[in-house]
């Protein structure tokens, strides 16, 4: 495990606006134990009936990495990598389920796991610089956990694309297929932030509530049928030699021993 090293998740909140920022710059915001953690304690301060929206962001120029690799590749055999599937579907699960309107602020890149926490969000907001990759297919994985919330958002044509091929797109296809609300430049993007924000402090706490209700219903119902069945192949695949040469591979920056090019 990491030894933890000052908060990885900072919060603040003003004019009932709740941002909380990713700001593990060094490991481009990897879902480590720790950032999960704090993630987890920040989402249920957004519970106070002072804030009336979050803004989920981050700091640097990576968004969310995906799974903290370092993390996942030195675990001791009694951490089993099903225990960090269910970590992850318990925090897609929080994100949905937060009675309060979730929006992105992106404006860096976007991997494998970090897919998964964009697609947990109600509304995507990003700049030009913004990058996206569902990259576990080169690894020797799947990405099990977070089809769960990427799959209902994306055009299905197009999640067989960057599912399987694990290439990285801008973000005017990630608007195209549905996984950005609203692209913007980089100069632009807190305006835009600012707008959609200003537009939520217009309307009612319980009208912001039962309107997410009606919104997630289905995706909460898809997570709590699917969630074993995702995790199961994801505790399977990092388990897998070939995932390990993979994960080993990536650390080492070369290729993995199983690829043809």
């Amino acid at each position: 495990m990491n030894t933890p090293q000052g908060p990885r998740v900072r919060t603040g909140t003003d004019a009932g606006v709740m941002t909380i920022t990713l700001d593990s710059p060094h490991n481009r915001n990897a879902l480590s134990d720790q950032l999960v953690d704090e993630l987890h304690a920040a989402l249920e301060a957004a519970g106070d009936q002072t804030v009336r929206s979050v803004v989920l962001t981050h700091t640097g120029s990576t968004f969310c990495a995906g799974a903290d690799l370092k993390e996942a590749s030195s675990a001791p055999v009694d951490d089993p990598a099903r225990a960090r599937a269910d970590q992850l579907v318990d925090l897609l699960r929080a994100i949905v389920a937060l009675p309060k309107p979730v929006l992105a602020r992106i404006d860096g890149h976007v991997r494998a796991g970090g897919m998964g926490l964009v697609g947990a969000c109600d509304i995507v907001l990003a700049g030009d610089a913004s990058t996206y990759a569902l990259t576990e297919s080169r690894l020797g994985l799947a990405a099990s956990v977070i089809s769960l919330t990427v799959l209902p958002r994306i055009d299905a044509r197009a999640a067989s694309r960057w599912f399987l091929t694990g290439s990285t797109f801008d973000v005017a296809e990630a608007q195209r297929i549905g996984l950005v609300t609203r692209a913007v430049t980089s100069a632009d993007l807190d305006r835009a932030v600012a707008e959609v924000t200003d537009e939520l402090g217009k309307c009612s706490p319980q009208g912001l509530r039962e309107s997410k209700a009606l919104l997630t219903h289905d995706l909460l119902t898809h997570l709590d049928t699917h969630r074993d069945r995702v995790a199961d192949q994801s505790s399977r695949l990092f388990a897998s030699e070939e995932a390990r040469e993979g994960m080993l591979a990536f650390r080492e920056k070369r290729l993995p021993r199983w690829a043809t090019t």
